[in-house]
Order: structure tokens, then C-alpha cells, then sequence
């Protein structure tokens, strides 16, 4: 199917979209594949291979425990962190995996074969799943690759895929694949480019079922914030890294004790967009619920941006609820335009481009939305797109000891300041400039292509090397 705004903004749980929440999700289809087949009953044994990228940081980035979840038969956006917690608790208790939820088998994380110098065809982030009987014969295996943002890719299928993706793309009433064509449409049908994105929603959903749903993903997006403010200590993976977005709300509200509660201070504006993009990343880190947007590891951008869109843009002092759900809504119908974009044409896979494909892609998708949203014409929001990534250019992704804690939290705040500058520059034109979105997409792929795999969620350069765990 065509990559549409629901694609991009899933939810999940956290560390990582395409380590985690991929994973996650290949496994859970090859256990229906498994269960639909009839042979459930007839598997004696579990293998499962990690190739690349998956088996170099999978520990770090809870590869293995997403997949034994999801070999039990949980997908990634139905899952709650207390099921995760819950069921971890009993394999590594017992030993024992329900496969498909249905058959027992002894198996656990220290069972999955790790091939992190293998690198498969398609992407580094490759894995195996196959199941025998008890003479050992093959019952069922299938490979996937997990290709940024929770997407996944079969082995043997990736030609039908691309064609499939073709042949509904033509089914959508504007369809666009680069930014030319899509300011193009706006030009022809007078539409801005949200108003172009929520028509071609509407050819598979009601645009009052588009509306709920976007309100839904930004509900998810806040209720990770609260649940996040409320936790204190360190996080989880022996980094010993401090949660810092608890004391930093609780100093802001202390700035506007005297003020109503809902207050925001204009001259803090900062502080607050650091707070959200920390708080939705310690969230994520800790393995928490969020939304990838348009991935984990940079899942604070977007929401800390549309924050500011909410609480600091021109006018939204004054804002009624419904302004503010018009608001959300524009927002991100934009930002998934933008994001459309990066995932046709490079990338938003950090094992594959590093983190310019997902820091980069967010940093650019939300000074869109936020461009969108402040008046800006097609030509400002492409404009304010394209300064975001160009100043991402090159982003490497190299989180020490696997773990999407150091940079990847600070990185996401960095980031979002970034958006919100490149909108206001953006705005501040004519819409004209120099180098295209389009030009800095091509650029991004290939600058991830010449990258050193180093570079690209192995933990084999970079911080990952050069800064010591403990």
C-alpha cells in the first residue's frame, strides 16, 4: 500500500522502531504465518538468526526480548509496557516461549544466534525465523528485514512490494513521490500541502476517521509525556543515565507558580520544547509507549514542535479546543507529506543512513508541520523542510553501548530547536531559495550510502568507541 500518515505516526513501545518494534512485528507474522498453516502443533524446535545491524545492537536496543514477544503473538501497537513487563518476567522465570501463544517450547534471548559481521542483500537489519519438528525437518522459515520506522520487508518480496507500492500509489487522487511533484500539486488544485495529504487519506478512510485518528496518535503522544514526568531514577541498560525531564518540569512550574496552571511563559518557549522532546525519549528509552514519528529514536521531535505550535505560535493564547484539534490535525497531515517523501525517495532507517534518516527526517517533517500550521505558503513549508535536513546532513548514528539514550535523547531536543528555526526562517521569505528538498533527500541517500557502516547502529565507532560504558 501506498505510505500514508498512519504509517508513519504508529504506536509502539520503545527503544527502537526499526530494532525494536520491526522486529517485534516480523516475528509476530510469522507466528500467524506458523498458526494459519497447521503446523503449529507439529514445531519441536525455534531458530532464530539476527544478522547485521540487529545482532550488533540488538541487545542494547531490546531486539531480542521484542522478538520473543512477538513470537508469543503481540504486535508492537497493541502491546501495554506492563504486558511487556509481565510476559519478560515469565520466559526468563520458566524458560519457556508460547509460541503463536499457543505451544510451549523452551527458549530464550541467550537461544537466538547472533551474526553481527553478516550483512544480508537487502538491509542491514536481517532476521530468521524457522521452526522444525522433532526429526528436524523444516516447517516453516521466513527472513525479513526491518527497514526503518516499524516497516518491514519479506526476503523474495521486496520486487512485489515496490510494485504493489506503484500500483496504489495510482489509486490515490494527487499522488506524489518527490516534493517537486507534490508542490506541483499544489499549485494545480490550489490546495496547501496538508489539504493534498488529507486527500489522498480519504481515499481509504472517512475525514472524520483521519481526524480521530490523528488526535488519537497526539493523545498517545501527550499521555507519554505525563506518564514520563512521573518517573524518577535512572534508566534502564547500565549507562546509569539520570532522568532528567521530572526536575525540569517541576522548575518551570515553579517559574509560573503565581500563574494559571495552563500558563506559558513566551521567554521559556525553549525550555519547554527541550522538556517535551526529553521527556517522550526517556520514555522511550525506559521502553515506554510511544509513537514513532516517523521513528523511535527520534520520537520527541514531532511532538515537542507541535508543543510549541500549540502553546507559543501567534494567536494560540486565544485558541478554542477545536483550533487547537485543526491545529494538531494540519500539523501532521504536513509533516506525513514531508515524511512520504524521505521514505520513497532515501531513507529513515539509522542502521541504513545513519541518524540524519531519523533525527534529519523528523527535524524536517516537523518544521514543515510547524511552517504549515504558522500561515506559510507550499513553497515556505517545502523551504522549511529543506533547511532542516541540510543542517542534518551527515548525522551519524552511534549510541553508546547500543542503548537510545546518549546522543539519541539530547539529540531529539537539538533537533526540535532546529525545526522551529528553519520554520521561522522559512517564514521569513518568499518561499524561493537555492538548493531544493528534493536535491537535499538525494543527498542524504547517498551521503548514507558513503558512510561507514561504523556509523550506522552498530556501536562499533564513534561515542560508541570512544566514550567508556560505566
Amino acid at each position: 500500500m501506498a505510505v500514508g500518515v498512519f504509517d508513519l505516526f504508529s504506536i509502539g513501545i520503545g527503544p527502537s522502531s526499526s530494532h525494536t518494534v520491526g522486529p517485534m512485528r516480523a516475528a509476530a507474522v510469522f507466528a500467524e504465518e506458523l498458526k494459519a498453516s497447521g503446523d503449529l502443533e507439529k514445531v519441536a524446535s525455534l531458530r532464530v538468526d539476527l544478522y547485521g545491524s540487529l545482532a550488533a545492537t540488538g541487545h542494547g536496543h531490546g531486539t531480542m526480548t521484542a522478538i520473543l514477544l512477538g513470537l508469543e503473538g503481540f504486535h508492537p501497537e497493541q502491546i501495554l509496557p506492563e504486558e511487556v513487563e509481565d510476559r519478560l518476567a515469565t520466559i526468563a522465570e520458566t524458560g519457556t516461549l508460547q509460541l503463536a501463544g499457543a505451544v510451549a517450547l523452551p527458549y530464550g534471548v541467550k537461544d537466538m544466534v547472533l551474526r553481527p559481521l553478516t550483512i544480508l542483500p537487502r538491509h542491514t537489519n536481517g532476521m530468521t525465523f524457522t521452526v522444525a519438528d522433532a526429526a528436524g525437518e523444516t516447517l516453516h522459515q521466513a527472513t525479513f528485514f526491518s527497514v526503518g520506522g516499524g516497516f518491514i520487508v519479506r526476503e523474495g518480496e521486496e520486487d512485489a512490494a515496490l510494485k504493489e507500492l506503484a500500483e496504489s500509489k495510482k489509486e490515490l487522487p494527487l499522488p506524489f513521490r518527490t516534493a517537486a511533484e507534490l508542490l506541483g500539486r499544489c499549485q494545480s488544485k490550489g490546495l496547501s500541502i496538508g489539504e493534498i495529504m488529507l486527500v489522498n487519506e480519504r481515499a481509504s478512510r472517512t475525514e472524520a476517521e483521519i481526524r480521530a485518528g490523528l488526535l488519537h496518535i497526539y493523545s498517545v503522544m501527550e499521555g507519554c509525556v505525563e506518564v514520563s514526568l512521573k518517573r524518577t531514577g535512572l534508566l534502564p541498560g547500565g549507562l546509569k543515565v539520570r532522568r532528567r525531564a521530572p526536575d525540569w518540569h517541576e522548575r518551570l512550574m515553579k517559574e509560573t507558580l503565581d500563574q494559571d496552571p495552563d500558563f506559558r511563559d513566551p521567554k521559556y518557549w525553549q525550555e519547554w520544547v527541550n522538556l517535551i522532546a526529553l521527556a517522550v525519549n526517556e520514555e522511550n528509552a525506559s521502553g515506554g509507549r510511544v509513537v514513532t514519528a516517523p521513528t523511535n529514536g527520534a520520537a520527541g521531535i514531532i511532538p515537542a514542535v507541535l508543543y510549541y505550535a500549540l502553546h507559543f505560535a501567534p494567536g494560540m493564547d486565544q485558541a478554542t479546543q477545536a483550533d487547537r484539534d485543526d491545529t494538531i490535525v494540519k500539523f501532521l497531515l504536513t509533516a506525513g507529506a514531508i515524511g512520504v517523501l524521505y521514505k520513497e525517495q532515501a531513507s529513515i532507517s539509522g542502521a541504513e543512513v545513519g541518524c540524519q534518516g531519523e533525527v534529519g527526517s523528523a527535524s524536517s517533517m516537523a518544521a514543515a508541520g510547524l511552517a504549515e500550521v504558522m500561515g506559510g505558503t507550499p513553497q515556505q513549508v517545502e523551504n522549511a523542510a529543506e533547511i532542516a535536513m541540510e543542517h542534518n546532513l551527515g548525522l551519524t548514528c552511534d549510541p553508546i553501548g547500543g542503548l537510545v539514550q546518549v546522543p539519541c535523547i539530547e539529540r531529539n531536543a537539538i533537533a526540535a530547536a532546529k525545526a522551529i528555526n528553519a520554520a521561522k526562517m522559512a517564514l521569513w521569505g518568499d518561499g524561493t531559495h537555492r538548493v531544493s528538498l528534493d536535491e537535499v533527500i538525494v543527498t542524504m541517500r547517498e551521503t548514507g550510502k558513503d558512510m561507514s557502516s561504523k556509523y550506522k547502529e552498530t556501536a562499533m565507532g564513534g561515542l560508541a568507541v570512544n566514550v567508556v560504558e560505566c
